[in-house]
């Protein structure tokens, strides 16, 4: 099979468009500036053929490849997001092509305090010869998840215009506000009508991702006592002080992002905000099982009643929001789902490897959802940072294996 790959050009295109999203919003999109892309896209995939591309109120975008093959095939799903993260400016994106790499490290033009060290990247060592793309210092670049969009349209562009490749349905969803973790808050299953998905989001080349993290979120409300700091000896009893004090006691050399790897959760503090009489301190949780998740949860507590302890006139809430959980738990009742994207890789001329995120995707989400759905590679390197990267070769592969994924389904079909 000879794909004339548009991949490139596409992702190029894409990561143009400023699709940052918002935390700090509570509109659905979280920035207007995200449906920018969306309108693009449907523009694109209207013009391949799919005619009931649309974007709707929400920012979200759907589309049908029609099936055309007589066997009775599941519908299946690809899914990647528009937005990027807010943790690195997305806005005025100058990608660069660096042909043909050739090893050792990448100082990127528009500052060159910004390096790509082979030494932060040992994956670089695999890409010798291929080109890879980044940005030019000032921003990220939005592989994450612009890969995963270029790979899904170009796979569609290929299947519309080669009728010969036989597959039954597919369903194209392109969502908001993943980075955020809101991508699947206002998919529309029933709308959808898929039977399985993959979200196109993954890192390193040949890998398929079938377990998250389990993820809770943690409000803590520290109430203290308020006076004049003139007349405060004996009587103040700061919650922004409280609140502190208990961040100062969670362990650093382990249960923290900064220690931790592979299975190992962690709990760690992502914002405190407030005054001396409340003080609102956020945390979030990770474990790829829900006993870890307690566990961890309950050491917090612990940690907090040992901390107020010494305030006695101050109080606490402790308020627990489920996040997403492990996505494994639904995927291992349908192997064939990930069985399938294992074929599909080998056949794109790649070895296949089952991991595990130490992170969610929109898949963790629709998994529970009633969709499940792993995530297969987009080749997308260091991402939320200005060191993101990603690879020409590495895209094209990624387009393989997702017309190899559509042909598999046909072909087990009956």
């Amino acid at each position: 099979m000879k794909i004339n790959y548009t991949v490139t050009e596409r992702f190029l295109r894409y990561v143009k468009i400023d699709t940052q999203s918002d935390p700090n919003s509570s509109t659905c999109p979280s920035t207007e500036k995200q449906k920018d892309l969306g309108h693009l896209l449907v523009k694109e995939l209207l013009e391949i053929g799919i005619s009931d591309a649309h974007l709707d109120e929400h920012g979200y975008i759907y589309a049908t490849i029609p099936g055309n093959s007589s066997k009775k095939i599941p519908v299946i799903c690809f899914c990647s997001h528009m937005d990027t993260s807010p943790d690195c400016s997305g806005k005025d994106v100058n990608p660069q092509v660096h042909k043909n790499y050739e090893g050792g490290n990448i100082v990127l033009p528009g500052d060159n305090t910004q390096v790509i060290k082979v030494s932060d990247h040992p994956s670089l060592l695999k890409q010798i010869g291929n080109d890879i793309i980044t940005s030019d210092g000032t921003s990220l670049l939005g592989a994450d998840n612009k890969a995963g969009i270029a790979e899904i349209m170009d796979a569609a562009n290929y299947l519309m215009s080669h009728p010969e490749i036989k597959h039954g349905t597919i369903k194209i969803l392109f969502t908001p506000d993943e980075e955020i973790g809101r991508g699947a808050d206002k998919v529309n299953i029933q709308k959808l009508g898929a039977d399985y998905a993959y979200t196109i989001d993954g890192e390193e080349l040949g890998h398929i991702e079938n377990e998250t993290f389990s993820a809770d979120g943690l409000t803590i409300k520290i109430h203290g006592v308020s006076t004049h700091p003139g007349f405060a000896k004996n009587k103040m009893e700061s919650a922004i002080k409280i609140a502190s004090e208990i961040v100062a006691a969670l362990p650093k050399d382990k249960m923290s992002p900064e220690s931790t790897e592979k299975m190992e959760g962690f709990v760690h503090p992502v914002n405190i905000s407030g005054g001396i009489e409340e003080t609102i301190l956020q945390l979030i949780v990770r474990a790829f099982d829900e006993d870890g998740l307690i566990e961890q949860e309950n050491f917090v507590r612990n940690l907090i009643d040992i901390v107020i302890k010494k305030y006695p006139n101050s109080s606490y809430d402790f308020i627990v929001k489920q996040q997403y959980r492990n996505m494994k738990q639904v995927l291992d009742k349908t192997p064939e789902i990930v069985n399938n994207a294992l074929e599909a890789i080998q056949r794109a001329g790649v070895v296949p490897v089952l991991s595990s995120i130490r992170g969610g995707t929109d898949g963790s989400r629709l998994s529970y959802m009633g969709l499940p759905c792993p995530n297969i590679f987009a080749g997308e390197h260091a991402f939320h940072s200005k060191h993101e990267w990603v690879t020409v070769q590495d895209m094209q592969k990624a387009v393989l294996t997702i017309v190899n994924l559509c042909m598999i389904w046909e072909e087990k079909a009956y």
